[in-house]
């Protein structure tokens, strides 16, 4: 490869290959890495599925506690994330607000 020109020099100097704006930095990589996920496309999938749990706690938070509807849907997100494992205990709905992609690949 021949040697670079000053000012190809200057330019490469503002570019991070290893990051891109649209890949929230390294995190993606890492847990790829760690849990082995074969495709980038699972990492989308996990953090969209994420970013759906997350919407639907807020909505639910916004609904009166005492409200039947909400009691029964509430109940019913706390079991089928606990029967799938993504989370530890059926307590309450804080666990559902800080879910990660991780806690999908375990």
């Amino acid at each position: 490869m021949r040697k670079l020109k000053f000012h190809e020099k200057k330019l490469l100097k503002n570019v991070d290959f290893l990051k891109y704006k649209r890949e929230k930095g390294l995190r993606e990589a890492l847990v790829t890495r760690r849990y082995h996920l074969v495709q980038r496309d699972y990492y989308k999938k996990y953090s969209s599925i994420c970013s759906m749990v997350q919407n639907l706690v807020h909505t639910l938070k916004q609904i009166d506690p005492r409200d039947p509807y909400r009691i029964e849907m509430t109940d019913a997100l706390l079991e089928k994330l606990y029967s799938m494992g993504v989370i530890t205990t059926k307590k309450s709905l804080a666990r559902c607000e800080k879910l990660s992609v991780s806690s999908f690949c375990r």
